[in-house]
């Protein structure tokens, strides 16, 4: 017995020994994989190396040849190479190359003619795509594999072209290496798949099933939900929201409950959560791939901001700011990326890395937009200064979002009685609304007083009016939130004053009995009631804007109509809406019995005594003066401040092109103009011709058509140019408008993901891998291109990605 059971021990191993890895692929493994152990890799089949693909480095003059990968990993490593295609990245401008008495530079037309041909910006050279997939240890073209291609003399050479003599006849090594890339694909004729071949009965079982999990895992996505299940066992009440997804499909559908869970293969049941993980990475892929096409070779922008999660790390949001080819403007959210620092160099090395794994280059960015802090709008150092280094078109704006909001916080903070007015807001808010028997009595309150008034005629009824609401806080970050605090107290003033009236007589506690009889006072003084309404005025009329920078299509010459509007409204305010506010005022004061002073009287602030008195004014001075003017200029001082850009040359040419008021702004030199001083890089010399010449025929043709009247904003007259098939008229023309709509106006599209991020990353799924989350916010955000993919593809595409024990073609 002991002798069979060490005859059974025995391995190929037992005869021969492994070979030791050799020193130069130790010197050569790379970072993301592996292979410090080789001689695990034969003791055990259940062991594997895990790649990360999304880590690859796509640069021909960096990236690890193959055959120095393990070698059970190197046709998963081809695949996703093969998925991502050639590297091309398409530049303004290569770098020349001095040939003989001339220079010479690599040609971005060369990728058309040969579409195998890579190029890499580190070493200026160019590498063959095939040949690098199936090149061995001995090279047959070094060149074009690991030294790289530079003699661009040499392309243009009639037969003797280079590129020509590498491709050669149908059996040379690099036409082998391009068959060799249609074999690995063609899963269906591998030797594992053509031995065991299913019928086509079991592949469609396969295909059913994975349709199933890839159905289930898309509408977990979209609804933010987790996957799964503390409890996935057989004996569990709960498996989790996936494993109880796939059994209700099942239960609606008796083809597909015959083909999952229990009832699948243990070796094809599609559950597993590397398996979900899978899918939802080639969903999320395609997602991106759908707005790398939108955006194709057109300039764009990047949208950035920061913020922390559950789990206290540091999360980086990218959005891409673009104009697609119907004319459009769009913001997509594209990655989100964990930071370990919120250095500027930092932020640029993950920003550029995740442009170059999907081939966007610095070169075509044309804005950045974020908030105002040091490490990103610093001159000299800061993230935009940084990649204006790369890129001198990529113009800098600073959210206006953010300028907003400075601008209104710093307008009330300067004025000591609007300062107390909202500290005082913010304590009647938490008193009222701290307590659950309190906010219970608030809405008792409230729904006698509505009733009263429907019964009384003076509110209206009807579907959606008359709704039971609450008090809202005012947030830090917007203040709009201010706005919405001060529309819910004055809607509920009498339901908030019983409930003060009620604390009073019956709190539980001789402090809070006192914190409510001080806010009764405060809220029955005739100063607060003035200070409620004045900044009901004045914020009613900022939340228009504040309401305005959160749209995603929103361009900035219309932002700045919207900021000079609102400031004009608030000089109308200031000088002809005082009266009508006083009366109102004193309205709702005479309603609720709050004493009105005279305001022909002397004023006497502090504690009235007359060595207090600086001035000696009326009431109606103090309240006009004092209060309401000084609120207004200090918000219009604070918008001038902040929204200076009117003064900027960049916007004062860009209003040239403006449709409103029939093109009244129209200015063929100003446009000229800031083509020649601000976009040189997008138009050539000869083009600075034609576009004077364009100019001409569009003022003739283009401002009196019928079709572009009534239209007030830049981005209806860019959709209008390409409804109308003249942007192929006025191409230059449509060129400059499309870059002048890719300058950002905020970053509220930012701040939406980190909602999103909220949602999907909670305090219970605070362990979420980075790739999965970055997986799931994409395909919860861009729901309109997740909810097209094609369920077909993303099964062809995940039986392409490595080798799969059931058919799935």
């Amino acid at each position: 017995m002991e002798t069979q059971g060490n005859k059974r021990r025995k391995t190929i191993f037992s005869f021969f020994k492994p070979r030791e890895p050799t020193s130069t692929s130790e010197e050569h493994s790379p970072s993301n994989i592996d292979i410090s152990n080789c001689n695990d890799q034969y003791s055990s089949k259940s062991q594997r190396v895990e790649i990360d693909v999304d880590s690859l480095e796509r640069d021909p003059s960096i990236r690890i040849p193959i055959w120095q990968h393990p070698v059970n990993q190197r046709d998963e490593i081809r695949r996703a190479y093969i998925k991502m295609g050639p590297y091309q990245p398409i530049m303004p401008v290569y770098p020349r190359t001095e040939s003989g008495q001339q220079y010479r530079r690599f040609q971005s037309s060369w990728f058309k003619q040969f579409s195998w041909l890579e190029y890499s910006p580190s070493k200026d050279a160019a590498f063959c795509f095939p040949c690098f997939l199936f090149e061995n240890k001995k090279a047959h073209y070094p060149t074009f594999t690991t030294e790289g291609f530079k003699s661009w003399k040499r392309v243009n050479d009639g037969s003797r072209c280079s590129f020509l003599l590498h491709t050669g006849g149908p059996t040379s090594p690099h036409n082998n290496a391009v068959n060799s890339i249609d074999a690995l694909m063609n899963l269906t004729q591998h030797i594992d798949k053509v031995m065991n071949v299913q019928t086509s009965e079991e592949v469609q079982k396969n295909r059913l099933r994975l349709m199933a999990t890839i159905e289930s895992i898309r509408w977990l996505s979209l609804q933010a939900c987790a996957f799964r299940g503390h409890d996935e066992s057989l004996s569990s009440n709960n498996c989790g929201n996936f494993i109880e997804m796939i059994r209700l499909v099942g239960r609606m559908n008796g083809s597909i409950d015959d083909v999952v869970l229990e009832k699948a293969p243990k070796n094809a049941k599609y559950t597993s959560p590397m398996i979900q993980k899978e899918i939802l990475h080639i969903m999320a892929n395609k997602v991106r791939n759908k707005i790398r096409e939108e955006i194709g070779d057109a300039k764009f922008c990047i949208l950035v901001d920061e913020a922390k999660d559950t789990s206290n790390k540091e999360q980086m949001a990218i959005v891409l700011r673009f104009v697609d080819v119907a004319g459009f403007l769009r913001e997509r959210f594209f990655a989100i990326v964990h930071v370990t620092d919120t250095t500027a160099l930092t932020l640029k090395k993950e920003i550029s890395d995740v442009l170059d794994r999907n081939n966007l280059q610095i070169s075509n960015m044309r804005g950045q937009g974020y908030d105002g802090a040091s490490n990103m709008s610093g001159a000299w150092n800061g993230l935009q200064a940084l990649f204006l280094r790369d890129c001198p078109y990529a113009y800098y704006v600073h959210c206006f979002a953010h300028r907003l909001q400075l601008a209104l916080v710093v307008a009330a903070e300067r004025e000591t009685s609007i300062w107390l007015f909202f500290s005082k807001l913010t304590s009647i808010v938490n008193l009222v609304s701290a307590s659950p028997k309190r906010h219970t009595e608030l809405r008792s309150a409230q729904a006698i007083e509505i009733a009263h008034m429907v019964a009384t005629g003076e509110r209206e009824t009807g579907r959606g009016c008359n709704q039971i609401g609450s008090l809202h806080r005012a947030g830090t970050t917007r203040w709009s939130s201010h706005f919405d605090s001060i529309c819910s107290l004055i809607d509920m003033y009498k339901a908030v004053i019983t409930v003060l009236e009620s604390m009073v007589n019956e709190g539980s506690s001789n402090s809070l009995r006192g914190e409510a009889s001080g806010s009764l006072i405060v809220m029955r003084s005739f100063d607060f009631i003035f200070i409620l309404y004045v900044m009901h005025k004045i914020m009613g009329i900022t939340d228009l804007l504040c309401r305005a920078l959160q749209h995603k299509s929103l361009d900035i010459l219309n932002a700045m109509d919207l900021v000079s509007s609102t400031k004009a409204l608030l000089q109308t305010l200031r000088e002809e809406g005082f009266d009508s506010l006083l009366m109102n005022v004193e309205s709702v004061c005479t309603e609720y019995d709050i004493e009105i002073p005279n305001m022909n009287a002397c004023y006497k602030g502090a504690t009235g005594r007359s060595c207090q008195q600086k001035d000696s004014i009326t009431f109606e001075h103090y309240y006009r003066v004092g209060i309401f003017k000084a609120a207004i200029d200090f918000q219009v001082t604070e918008l001038n401040s902040r929204f200076n850009d009117g003064a900027v040359e960049l916007l004062m040419l860009s209003s040239a092109l403006e449709p409103k008021d029939n093109f009244k702004l129209f200015n063929a030199g100003l446009i000229y103009s800031l083509a020649e001083k601000f976009y040189p890089g997008d138009f050539t010399a000869q083009e600075m011709h034609y576009l004077r010449s364009q100019l001409e025929h569009y003022k003739c043709d283009v401002l009196c058509h019928e079709s572009f009247q009534n239209i007030s904003t830049i981005s209806e007259l860019c959709q209008r140019l390409v409804e109308t098939n003249k942007s192929q008229n006025y191409n230059l023309i449509d060129r400059l408008i499309r870059l002048i709509l890719t300058l950002p106006v905020s970053t509220a599209t930012t701040e939406r993901s980190f909602s999103a991020m909220k949602l999907i990353k909670t305090a219970i799924r605070n362990k979420i891998e980075e790739d999965f989350l970055a997986d799931s916010m994409i395909v919860y955000i861009e729901r309109e291109l997740a909810e097209n993919i094609d369920s077909d593809s993303i099964i062809d595409e995940f039986y392409s990605l490595k080798n799969r024990r059931a058919q799935l073609q």
